[in-house]
């Protein structure tokens, strides 16, 4: 194991993994609880009490230690604060894995700073005993089940297309943003598709096990903490239109060396 080098917004990363201790807690006491509440959101989609017990935490926890830095979340409206600071959570992502008894679900939390750059990421998947976290500068790293020491994290070296490995959470929804021919274009270029979803699917692109990872939509709390750790791991993350960064409202991680060719197959075609 390599053991890691002092961390860049060291404070801030031991408040982050405070965070997803207290956050493991909540959720793996509430995981396949015989009196799991589950109530459908007005966007059809589930919320738990889980992912709401989890939200209240991290607002108490930052209230208490950062009084001047806000929060964004899923299930509550946005927390302004006063330093020009951000934490942006997702309490449970992969909720409807969750309330299935499915373990691939995670809590994504990530600080933004003054500048509005992601600088701290820790994802938690607590089921799959495993934690992933970066900060700015300081490298990826993950704590494996039976891990002694972290381990630091280098994206693959795989250079072509038709030797990728790619992973995704809905192969339909690309019909959404007008792009299920180029998506079914690009599924049959690479070497292997699997469906792993959700926070995984980037994760294991920052692990070396993935080459690319794809949504066509994505909130920004779903994947902030996540971006980090893919381009801390030596990726890149961006739209599905090349913008670098987490807000733009869909996600495509690679290895960077085949992040152009997978945005060149996913533009849209020409009128």
């Amino acid at each position: 194991m390599t053991t890691p080098a002092p961390h860049p917004f060291v404070d801030d990363l031991a408040l982050a993994l405070l965070i997803a201790d207290r956050a493991d807690a909540i959720t793996m006491d509430r995981f396949n609880a015989r009196d799991l509440v589950v109530e459908t959101k007005p966007d059809l989609t589930p919320v738990s009490d889980a992912d709401k017990a989890v939200e209240l935490m991290i607002r108490e926890l930052v209230a208490l230690e950062r009084p001047g830095d806000g929060v964004l979340g899923e299930e509550y409206p946005e927390l302004v604060g006063t330093a020009g600071r951000r934490w942006i959570v997702d309490p449970v992502d992969g909720t409807k894995n969750f309330v299935r008894g499915v373990p691939v679900w995670s809590t994504v939390i990530a600080l933004q700073d003054e500048q509005g750059r992601i600088v701290v990421g820790v994802v938690s998947a607590p089921a799959l005993g495993r934690r992933w976290w970066a900060t700015l500068g300081g490298g990826a790293w993950v704590v494996e089940p039976g891990g002694v020491e972290p381990r630091r994290l280098s994206v693959s070296r795989v250079s072509s297309l038709a030797d990728a490995s790619l992973s995704f959470s809905d192969h339909f929804s690309w019909a959404d943003i007008g792009r299920q021919e180029q998506w079914d274009v690009l599924m049959r270029s690479v070497w292997r598709t699997r469906a792993y979803g959700d926070f995984w699917s980037h994760l294991m692109v920052a692990e070396g096990a993935l080459d690319i990872a794809a949504e066509p939509e994505l909130n920004l709390y779903d994947v902030a903490g996540v971006s980090i750790v893919v381009t801390e791991a030596g990726g890149r993350f961006t739209s599905v239109d090349g913008v670098d960064g987490p807000q733009h409202g869909s996600g495509v991680s690679t290895n960077a060396l085949l992040h152009d060719a997978v945005i060149a197959a996913l533009a849209p075609r020409a009128s």
